[in-house]
């Protein structure tokens, strides 16, 4: 992948070249070295690199994998490190190193991960500011798209194979453009309220705004070194970004122009943290973001009129007397008893349901959190690991209901959000990651991808007897990750291999009816069913 050109391939500015070429090239390299097996194991650096730096980068800064440094390892015992570098932990594409390094080169590995690099990565407003890429400028594109097609019956295909996006026609089921992303793309991509615009956020960083009329890519920026996942806002305006490394949360208009960057922490200014995510409440006007390693929960207004907010001890509210903050793009926090993870926004955004992921793996635990007395007011009985960011709703006997898969249990639990019990968990082959439905149809599929034994196995649910009504197959090879037409019509699947393909299926009778090659399709996007906050979809 030549990321100093764009996709229409002309020559980009010389700083993209001057800031990519530092962290592909040594990935490429550790990629190559990894699986020499005549090399000596040596010492902690060569046994990083020989096993962990093609995912986690020779500068331990993260790639595919986080970042491996102390200050992001805060939750993390040394004891519970060797844990995981024995044993691996659910969810994750980390293979077990227990049969491959003897005791006491995990316990080296241990010790050379929990040491900081000096000198410390630093990536503030001015390498965010150098780092931006303009290839067109806003206005100078046309008004309207370029192909025929459906605008908002799209199909974003994000192929992490080969590092592209393909972008599928949802009425003909076919493609009508691919270009090259930036590595690794994660936490799926995020569109303005339009439908014309999509942004996507890369492991190592990096923003891409994509003009879906035009099939161009418009503009880019680094805004972190290892990042989660973006978030746009309701209006359009804004993008939030969540950063492992450093422990920030950037904000930036909608041309990517940054505005501010928060530092984050607790709010004794002691105890700095990751950002696990961050979504946008739009009837909120606001971005809620969990934090990995401080318990709170933070939301930020982009409302410019939002009321400022008061901070320390405040004697009148009417007369302002006390220390106050402005409210817009300032965080508003809500402390919690446990760490947040992973959440679920409730159907008017006024809750979220969280859940910790435990500090290597162990069972975590479930909450409610209001945002607005900005407490918890309600606890989740939930096992194993739920995936609560890959949720759903719909009305089961006149009442709303959530349901979760499971990242370490095979079974999906089903939640009435009126009280908050959990009134039934279906069994399913294996553990899942993903979940999805459509108001247009009465089934709910989930993958049981995670599970060595179940990964090519999709269970489809029947929303109105929550019984399981059928199961899809793909003999020996991982299925994974449905999403819906716009009309609910069809069902698309991914077959997550290099060689894989999209398999689309009638969402009624469950039958296959087209197939599409596709290198790794590892998240596929209606903008319909985005834009609109489908129940039946992540948002």
């Amino acid at each position: 992948m030549d990321c100093s050109r764009d996709v229409s391939g002309r020559q980009k500015p010389g700083i993209a070249t001057r800031l990519f070429r530092p962290f592909v090239l040594p990935f490429l390299l550790a990629a190559f070295l990894q699986p020499a097996q005549a090399e000596a194991e040596g010492g902690p650096p060569q046994l990083y690199t020989r096993h962990c730096a093609s995912c986690h980068g020779t500068d331990r800064l993260g790639l595919m994998g986080p970042a491996l440094l102390p200050e992001n390892l805060a939750r993390l015992k040394r004891s519970e490190a060797v844990v995981v570098i024995q044993n691996s932990r659910p969810a994750v594409q980390m293979p077990a190193f227990r049969d491959i390094l003897k005791p006491d080169e995990i316990q080296q590995l241990v010790d050379w991960i929990m040491t900081p690099v000096s000198p410390s990565p630093k990536w503030g407003d001015a390498e965010i500011r150098a780092s931006r890429i303009v290839h067109f400028a806003p206005g100078s594109l046309p008004d309207k798209p370029a192909f025929s097609a459906d605008p908002l019956n799209l199909f974003v295909v994000v192929e992490g194979g080969d590092h592209h996006v393909s972008i599928l026609d949802g009425d003909k089921l076919e493609p009508i453009h691919r270009f090259t992303s930036r590595f690794a793309l994660h936490g799926g991509p995020k569109f303005t309220p339009d439908g014309r615009y999509v942004f996507f956020a890369s492991r190592d960083g990096w923003i891409s705004k994509f003009d879906i009329w035009n099939l161009k890519t418009v503009a880019e920026v680094r805004a972190g070194i290892n990042t989660r996942n973006a978030a746009v806002s309701g209006d359009g305006k804004y993008v939030a970004v969540a950063n492992y490394l450093p422990h920030t949360l950037v904000i930036l208009d909608s041309d990517l122009n940054l505005l501010k960057t928060l530092s984050v922490g607790d709010k004794a200014g002691k105890q700095t943290s990751r950002v696990s995510a961050v979504y946008t409440a739009e009837p909120r006007n606001s971005f809620v973001a969990a934090l990995k390693d401080v318990k709170e929960v933070w939301e930020v207004s982009y409302d410019p009129k939002a009321p400022d907010i008061a901070i320390g001890m405040v004697h009148d509210f009417k007369y302002r007397e006390g220390d106050f903050i402005p409210g817009f793009l300032n965080p508003r926090r809500s402390m919690l008893d446990d760490y947040l993870d992973d959440f679920f926004f409730t159907q008017d955004y006024s809750e979220v349901m969280g859940a910790s992921r435990g500090s290597h793996g162990e069972t975590g635990k479930g909450q409610v959190v209001n945002l607005d007395v900005r407490r918890k007011i309600a606890d989740l009985d939930l096992p194993g690991m739920p995936h609560l960011g890959s949720g759903i709703t719909w009305t089961y006997q006149g009442q709303p209901v959530m349901a979760t898969p499971n990242l370490k249990e095979g079974l999906v639990s089903i939640i009435d959000m009126k009280d908050w019990k959990t009134i039934k968990q279906i069994k399913t082959p294996g553990p899942g990651f993903f979940m999805r439905s459509h108001e247009n149809s009465r089934f709910a599929w989930v993958d049981s991808m995670m599970s060595p034994g179940g990964r090519d196995t999709l269970t489809v649910i029947d929303k109105s007897t929550l019984q399981v009504a059928a199961q899809v197959r793909e003999p020996g090879r991982t299925l994974a990750h449905i999403e819906f037409t716009r009309d609910g019509r069809y069902a698309l699947a991914s077959v997550l291999e290099t060689d894989g393909a999209l398999i689309v299926y009638d969402a009624v009778t469950l039958k296959e009816v087209k197939r599409l090659p596709m290198n790794k399709p590892v998240g596929k996007y209606n903008v319909y069913n985005k834009i609109t906050r489908s129940a039946g979809t992540s948002h």
